[in-house]
């Protein structure tokens, strides 16, 4: 895996709290620091992507009129109670 370096200014109570999880995991700090960075980076990315998937959708006429899943959802939410009712 190619990596590079990145110098970035957090807290001191951040650092702290690092260096604690660091001792408890027995991983150092940059590995750590560089696990945090990739997930929040991937969380991020999907959020952003699915965004621009929605407004594309909308864009292009792809979408479902807010009655009709109103209607779908009751049905569902209805369907959910009459068997959680025969169940019992």
């Amino acid at each position: 895996m190619n990596s590079t370096t990145m110098t970035i200014r957090v807290p001191t109570a951040v650092r702290d709290k690092l260096d604690r999880i660091a001792v408890g995991t027995r991983r150092s700090r940059s590995w750590l620091a560089a696990e945090a960075v990739a997930a929040y980076v991937e969380r991020e990315l999907s959020i952003i992507e699915g965004i621009q998937q929605g407004l594309a959708d909308v864009a292009a006429g792809r979408v479902v009129p807010h009655d009709v899943v109103m209607a779908e959802a009751r049905a569902v939410i209805e369907q959910a109670r009459k068997n959680k009712l025969a169940n019992q």
